[in-house]
Protein backbone atom coordinates (compact mmCIF):
# COMPACT_ATOMS: atom_id res chain seq x y z
CA UNK A 1 0.00 0.00 0.00
CA UNK A 2 1.29 3.68 -0.97
CA UNK A 3 2.51 5.22 2.55
CA UNK A 4 0.32 8.50 1.88
CA UNK A 5 -2.90 5.85 1.31
CA UNK A 6 -1.63 3.86 4.36
CA UNK A 7 -1.63 7.13 6.56
CA UNK A 8 -4.78 8.27 5.32
CA UNK A 9 -6.40 4.94 6.11
CA UNK A 10 -4.66 4.74 9.96
CA UNK A 11 -5.85 8.43 9.99
CA UNK A 12 -9.50 7.46 9.65
CA UNK A 13 -9.27 4.19 11.65
CA UNK A 14 -8.10 6.35 14.55
CA UNK A 15 -10.83 9.65 14.26
CA UNK A 16 -13.91 6.15 13.63
CA UNK A 17 -12.52 5.04 17.02
CA UNK A 18 -13.12 8.24 18.68
CA UNK A 19 -16.14 8.96 17.37
CA UNK A 20 -17.71 5.60 17.80
CA UNK A 21 -16.32 5.68 21.60
CA UNK A 22 -17.61 9.26 21.90
CA UNK A 23 -21.08 8.00 20.66
CA UNK A 24 -21.39 5.10 22.99
CA UNK A 25 -20.67 7.38 26.10
CA UNK A 26 -23.38 10.12 24.69
CA UNK A 27 -25.96 7.60 23.63
CA UNK A 28 -28.14 7.54 26.78
CA UNK A 29 -29.93 10.92 27.39
CA UNK A 30 -29.21 10.11 31.01
CA UNK A 31 -26.07 8.55 33.07
CA UNK A 32 -25.34 8.65 36.41
CA UNK A 33 -22.37 7.04 38.30
CA UNK A 34 -23.58 8.56 41.25
CA UNK A 35 -24.92 5.59 43.93
CA UNK A 36 -27.91 7.27 45.00
CA UNK A 37 -28.54 8.81 41.33
CA UNK A 38 -32.34 9.41 40.64
CA UNK A 39 -34.08 10.14 37.09
CA UNK A 40 -37.70 11.32 36.72
CA UNK A 41 -39.52 10.85 33.46
CA UNK A 42 -42.92 9.65 31.69
CA UNK A 43 -44.38 9.47 35.69
CA UNK A 44 -41.70 7.06 36.47
CA UNK A 45 -38.13 7.22 38.58
CA UNK A 46 -35.12 5.45 38.03
CA UNK A 47 -32.67 4.87 40.45
CA UNK A 48 -29.02 3.56 40.77
CA UNK A 49 -29.80 2.55 44.44
CA UNK A 50 -26.56 1.16 45.15
CA UNK A 51 -27.04 0.43 48.71
CA UNK A 52 -25.54 -2.83 49.58
CA UNK A 53 -21.96 -3.03 52.04
CA UNK A 54 -19.28 -3.48 50.15
CA UNK A 55 -20.52 -2.31 47.11
CA UNK A 56 -18.25 -1.62 44.10
CA UNK A 57 -18.90 1.28 41.40
CA UNK A 58 -22.08 1.18 38.90
CA UNK A 59 -23.12 3.49 36.27
CA UNK A 60 -26.72 3.79 35.26
CA UNK A 61 -28.21 4.98 31.94
CA UNK A 62 -31.11 5.66 30.42
CA UNK A 63 -33.13 6.82 27.50
CA UNK A 64 -36.75 6.62 28.98
CA UNK A 65 -38.39 5.33 32.31
CA UNK A 66 -39.00 1.98 29.95
CA UNK A 67 -35.14 1.54 28.27
CA UNK A 68 -32.63 1.76 31.18
CA UNK A 69 -29.72 -0.64 31.99
CA UNK A 70 -26.18 -0.60 34.33
CA UNK A 71 -22.70 -1.25 34.22
CA UNK A 72 -21.50 -2.94 37.20
CA UNK A 73 -19.02 -4.10 38.98
CA UNK A 74 -19.78 -5.64 42.36
CA UNK A 75 -17.12 -8.09 44.42
CA UNK A 76 -18.13 -11.88 44.21
CA UNK A 77 -19.30 -11.53 47.95
CA UNK A 78 -22.01 -12.28 49.58
CA UNK A 79 -25.30 -10.08 50.23
CA UNK A 80 -27.03 -7.78 48.08
CA UNK A 81 -25.02 -4.30 46.80
CA UNK A 82 -27.83 -2.72 44.31
CA UNK A 83 -30.59 -2.67 42.89
CA UNK A 84 -30.88 -0.08 39.86
CA UNK A 85 -34.41 0.07 38.75
CA UNK A 86 -37.49 2.14 37.70
CA UNK A 87 -40.47 2.92 39.78
CA UNK A 88 -44.32 3.82 39.26
CA UNK A 89 -46.35 4.99 42.11
CA UNK A 90 -49.70 3.97 41.99
CA UNK A 91 -50.98 5.56 46.01
CA UNK A 92 -54.40 3.30 46.17
CA UNK A 93 -56.21 1.01 48.39
CA UNK A 94 -56.15 -2.56 46.58
CA UNK A 95 -60.12 -2.44 46.75
CA UNK A 96 -60.32 0.78 44.87
CA UNK A 97 -57.58 -1.00 41.70
CA UNK A 98 -59.66 -2.57 39.19
CA UNK A 99 -56.14 -3.18 37.10
CA UNK A 100 -52.51 -3.29 38.03
CA UNK A 101 -50.43 -4.88 35.07
CA UNK A 102 -47.23 -4.92 34.10
CA UNK A 103 -45.17 -5.30 30.96
CA UNK A 104 -41.14 -6.43 30.90
CA UNK A 105 -38.12 -6.84 28.86
CA UNK A 106 -34.55 -7.47 29.60
CA UNK A 107 -30.78 -8.31 28.60
CA UNK A 108 -28.67 -10.06 31.06
CA UNK A 109 -25.64 -11.66 31.99
CA UNK A 110 -24.78 -15.44 32.08
CA UNK A 111 -22.61 -14.82 34.65
CA UNK A 112 -22.49 -13.25 38.29
CA UNK A 113 -24.94 -13.76 40.83
CA UNK A 114 -28.43 -11.35 40.65
CA UNK A 115 -31.91 -11.97 39.64
CA UNK A 116 -34.26 -9.70 37.73
CA UNK A 117 -37.38 -8.87 39.71
CA UNK A 118 -40.29 -6.01 41.12
CA UNK A 119 -40.68 -4.86 44.06
CA UNK A 120 -43.41 -4.17 45.68
CA UNK A 121 -44.33 -1.66 48.19
CA UNK A 122 -47.53 -1.40 50.61
CA UNK A 123 -48.78 0.69 53.30
CA UNK A 124 -45.84 2.99 53.53
CA UNK A 125 -43.09 0.45 52.93
CA UNK A 126 -44.54 -2.36 55.60
CA UNK A 127 -45.44 -4.63 53.18
CA UNK A 128 -42.80 -5.41 50.29
CA UNK A 129 -43.83 -8.02 47.56
CA UNK A 130 -40.43 -9.90 45.45
CA UNK A 131 -41.40 -10.86 42.09
CA UNK A 132 -38.78 -13.04 40.86
CA UNK A 133 -38.79 -13.15 36.69
CA UNK A 134 -35.13 -15.21 36.57
CA UNK A 135 -32.18 -15.74 38.84
CA UNK A 136 -28.49 -16.23 38.07
CA UNK A 137 -25.91 -17.41 40.32
CA UNK A 138 -25.67 -18.43 44.22
CA UNK A 139 -28.92 -15.70 45.22
CA UNK A 140 -32.05 -16.92 47.43
CA UNK A 141 -35.17 -15.19 48.81
CA UNK A 142 -35.97 -14.88 52.04
CA UNK A 143 -38.09 -16.98 54.55
CA UNK A 144 -39.40 -20.41 54.28
CA UNK A 145 -41.40 -21.88 50.82
CA UNK A 146 -45.07 -21.31 51.77
CA UNK A 147 -46.62 -22.98 48.87
CA UNK A 148 -46.26 -23.34 44.70
CA UNK A 149 -48.74 -21.13 43.36
CA UNK A 150 -50.56 -20.43 39.46
CA UNK A 151 -51.30 -16.94 39.69
CA UNK A 152 -51.00 -13.19 37.83
CA UNK A 153 -50.15 -15.56 34.24
CA UNK A 154 -46.95 -17.19 36.17
CA UNK A 155 -45.95 -20.49 38.53
CA UNK A 156 -43.98 -19.55 41.10
CA UNK A 157 -42.83 -21.06 44.73
CA UNK A 158 -44.00 -18.42 47.07
CA UNK A 159 -41.94 -18.07 50.31
CA UNK A 160 -42.46 -15.68 53.27
CA UNK A 161 -40.27 -14.08 55.65
CA UNK A 162 -39.09 -10.46 57.15
CA UNK A 163 -35.99 -8.60 56.58
CA UNK A 164 -36.08 -6.75 59.98
CA UNK A 165 -37.71 -3.80 58.60
CA UNK A 166 -40.47 -5.36 56.87
CA UNK A 167 -42.73 -8.14 55.86
CA UNK A 168 -41.35 -10.03 52.50
CA UNK A 169 -43.42 -11.84 50.37
CA UNK A 170 -41.39 -13.68 47.65
CA UNK A 171 -42.76 -14.81 44.23
CA UNK A 172 -39.87 -17.09 42.65
CA UNK A 173 -40.59 -18.34 39.03
CA UNK A 174 -40.12 -21.50 38.53
CA UNK A 175 -38.27 -21.15 35.43
CA UNK A 176 -36.39 -18.09 34.22
CA UNK A 177 -37.94 -15.62 31.61
CA UNK A 178 -36.62 -12.42 30.05
CA UNK A 179 -39.91 -11.05 28.85
CA UNK A 180 -43.58 -10.73 30.05
CA UNK A 181 -46.60 -9.36 31.10
CA UNK A 182 -47.84 -9.69 35.00
CA UNK A 183 -50.67 -9.43 36.67
CA UNK A 184 -49.58 -7.67 39.60
CA UNK A 185 -53.52 -6.96 41.47
CA UNK A 186 -54.20 -10.61 41.09
CA UNK A 187 -50.99 -11.53 42.71
CA UNK A 188 -51.55 -8.89 45.96
CA UNK A 189 -54.88 -9.86 46.06
CA UNK A 190 -53.68 -13.47 46.32
CA UNK A 191 -51.74 -12.44 49.20
CA UNK A 192 -54.61 -10.48 50.93
CA UNK A 193 -56.83 -13.34 50.76
CA UNK A 194 -54.53 -15.79 52.57
CA UNK A 195 -54.77 -13.28 55.39
CA UNK A 196 -50.80 -11.99 55.29
CA UNK A 197 -51.87 -8.60 54.79
CA UNK A 198 -55.33 -6.42 54.20
CA UNK A 199 -56.81 -3.87 52.54
CA UNK A 200 -53.36 -2.21 52.24
CA UNK A 201 -52.21 0.81 49.74
CA UNK A 202 -50.20 0.01 47.11
CA UNK A 203 -47.07 2.17 46.89
CA UNK A 204 -44.13 1.56 43.93
CA UNK A 205 -44.16 -0.79 41.81
CA UNK A 206 -40.26 -1.01 40.75
CA UNK A 207 -38.90 -3.20 38.64
CA UNK A 208 -35.19 -4.19 38.00
CA UNK A 209 -32.00 -5.97 38.97
CA UNK A 210 -31.17 -7.08 42.47
CA UNK A 211 -27.32 -7.62 41.93
CA UNK A 212 -25.37 -9.78 44.79
CA UNK A 213 -21.84 -9.70 42.34
CA UNK A 214 -20.69 -8.95 39.05
CA UNK A 215 -17.26 -9.00 39.20
CA UNK A 216 -14.81 -7.28 36.10
CA UNK A 217 -18.18 -5.41 35.05
CA UNK A 218 -20.85 -6.82 33.78
CA UNK A 219 -24.40 -5.01 31.81
CA UNK A 220 -27.95 -4.97 32.66
CA UNK A 221 -30.63 -3.33 30.51
CA UNK A 222 -34.13 -3.17 30.80
CA UNK A 223 -35.63 -3.22 27.24
CA UNK A 224 -39.01 -2.60 28.05
CA UNK A 225 -41.28 -1.65 31.09
CA UNK A 226 -44.67 -0.34 31.81
CA UNK A 227 -46.88 -0.71 34.68
CA UNK A 228 -51.24 0.07 33.72
CA UNK A 229 -53.29 0.77 36.29
CA UNK A 230 -57.15 1.22 36.75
Amino acid sequence: MHKAVRSLVVSLSVAVSVVASAGVASAATWSSSDKWATWSNGGYTIRNDVWGSGAGPQTIWANSYSNWGVWSDQPNTGGVKSYPHSAKNVGKKLSALGKVSSSFGVSRPGSGAYETAYDIWADNNAYETMLWMNKQGAVGPLGSKQATATVGGHTWDVYRGSNGSNAVFSFVRTSNTNAGTVDVLAVLNWIRARGWFGDVTLGEVQFGFEITSSAGGLDFAANSYSVTTS
